[in-house]
């Protein structure tokens, strides 16, 4: 990013009558793809109007007070970029395996424009899903059903790789790699569709698999078995990849009943363990997988799966990796409780009681558009109006950026400009800049924590300008600079002492500028 794009003003109010805010907390979107669900719409197969739309979700997003997007790239073992194993998909082209023209790469695009506004993007991938709607679906002639037949089995309507055949697995693990080698996405994400959802009367046909590869395990417990193999191999090839790449799974809300175990929500569901075949705490005990994002699209006092007890077992049963609740947006409306205005709401309120829990996904991006029950007003003026950083993740990297350098600190019309640069000591990456202002004149550097964001700076030069600006009330007394790598770590304030303001008139600004003892001049 060229340097003279850092002299814009990016600038964040105090606000008052609002919920308190998180100083960290994770806030997504889904971006579907499959079937046009979200982007691009229905029968949009032109280049510059796919990218105008996806701009336009992302500034919606960011009014909101998003700071993630989890967008999804391989919906049906093709590819929304180019790859050497799948072929172009048909909801971006109408076509499988036809490339976009004019030609783009859709994956990079979208992770430039999120990284520009200081969004991260998961690359959102469905392991097994491989033909949406058997004898309906576009599919290419080197689409891996046709080249591998073998691989593949059929069950209500959709075809499906056999998760029990290792060949299969090891292709969709190459596919992972690939991605995570060649793009910089921040995480991989997978959705809660290992096994698919039983269809009832309908055994999954898996038989043959079975009895080739069973080894004298009961049929359920093979294939858990064989979704915990996979999730292994993803989890290594991902890190061998990029060890700073996330890898976080969405599950279905609950993982197994109390009935069924002790261990086990107070619900009355299908579950994970039993039906899915997906066994959500071994991943998490185990570290395989470094969030997750429990499903939990039910509301309050819901008589098989209340919202407010699986929202408390999930955050008693993360087991020190980071959890972020799903949340049903897209029930808006459809039944008396989602009728309710004040029931998502209540759903952050009671989700932000629980520091095991980091945030929050919202199914899904479409249903933002038509600001259902004035939520999108909600989060935007209120729960979500003082921007979060996303959660680091100290198991993936500790280790602080060092203290960005104040190098020039001058009066502006009625601004102060001060331009920082990133250290020489340190040679981790640095994502954004962050200018804090603190209305206390009686304080010590320790205050630093309570003082107020009044700017970031998402870029990833090695200088950045800050305009901050002076109000007539003089509350902004003192000003402090700190950075953030890649992987959310935020440094400490520059350099252990704040740039001060006397509030001494001596000009048309009514300001002049104080000097630190021992330390450089402000000039």
């Amino acid at each position: 990013m060229k340097r003279t794009t850092c002299l814009m003003v990016v600038a964040c109010f105090l606000v008052f009558n609002v919920v308190a805010q998180p100083k960290y907390e994770f806030r997504a979107a889904w971006i579907a793809t499959v079937d046009n669900i979200d982007w691009p719409s229905r029968g949009n197969f032109n280049t510059e109007s796919q990218k105008a739309e996806y701009i336009n979700l992302l500034e919606m997003h960011k009014r909101n007070g998003l700071n993630a997007v989890i967008v999804q790239v391989r919906p049906c073992a093709d590819a929304f970029y180019p790859s050497q194993y799948e072929p172009w998909s048909q909801w971006l082209t109408g076509k499988q395996g036809k490339a976009p023209t004019p030609y783009y790469d859709p994956l990079a695009f979208m992770v430039e424009e999120a990284h520009k506004r200081g969004m991260e993007f998961h690359a959102w991938c469905n392991p097994y899903r491989a033909e949406f709607a058997i004898g309906k679906s576009s599919i290419s002639a080197n689409h891996i059903t046709r080249t591998h037949p073998e691989w593949f089995l059929s069950y209500g309507g959709t075809r499906y790789f056999d998760p029990g055949n290792k060949e299969a697995q090891n292709y969709v693990v190459n596919v992972i790699r690939d991605i995570v080698n060649r793009y910089d996405i921040d995480a991989v994400h997978f959705d809660d569709y290992f096994y698919p959802y039983p269809i009832s009367g309908k055994e999954f046909p898996d038989k043959e698999s079975y009895e080739k590869y069973g080894n004298g395990l009961s049929l359920a417990d093979w294939r858990r078995s064989n979704t915990d193999s996979i999730i292994l191999k993803l989890s290594t090839a991902i890190k061998e990849e990029n060890r700073y790449c996330r890898f976080g799974i969405s599950p279905f809300a609950i993982w197994k009943n109390r009935s069924q175990d002790p261990e086990g929500s107070d619900t009355k569901s299908m579950t994970n363990y039993n039906e899915l075949y997906a066994d959500i705490l071994l991943w998490l005990k185990s570290g395989w997988i470094d969030y997750v994002a429990p499903q939990i699209y039910f509301e309050f006092g819901h008589p098989r799966a209340a919202y407010e007890v699986l929202l408390d077992w999930w955050a008693k049963h993360s087991y020190g990796k980071h959890c972020y609740i799903g949340l049903g947006i897209f029930k808006a409306g459809t039944n008396a409780a989602w009728r309710d205005k004040t029931q998502l709401p209540r759903q952050i309120q009671a989700m932000r009681k629980y520091p095991e829990i980091q945030g929050a996904i919202y199914f899904s991006t479409q249903s933002f558009v038509k600001n259902p029950l004035g939520w999108n007003d909600s989060l935007r003026y209120n729960y979500y109006k003082e921007p979060a950083m996303i959660p680091p993740m100290p198991w993936i990297d500790s280790l602080l950026p060092e203290s960005p350098e104040v190098v020039s600190i001058k009066p502006v019309d009625t601004a102060l400009r001060i331009e920082v640069i990133k250290t020489g000591a340190t040679n981790k990456k640095i994502k954004c800049y962050r200018l804090y202002a603190c209305y206390n004149e009686e304080f010590n550097n320790n205050n630093f924590y309570n003082a107020q964001l009044i700017g970031s700076r998402f870029d990833s030069s090695d200088s950045c300008v800050f305009f901050a600006p002076l109000r007539n009330d003089r509350k902004f007394v003192r000003f402090y600079v700190t950075c953030l790598d890649e992987e959310n770590n935020e440094s400490k304030p520059y350099p252990n002492w704040p740039i001060k303001l006397e509030a001494v008139k001596v000009d048309r600004l009514g300001w002049t500028l104080g000097k630190e003892p021992n330390t450089m001049a402000n000039n």
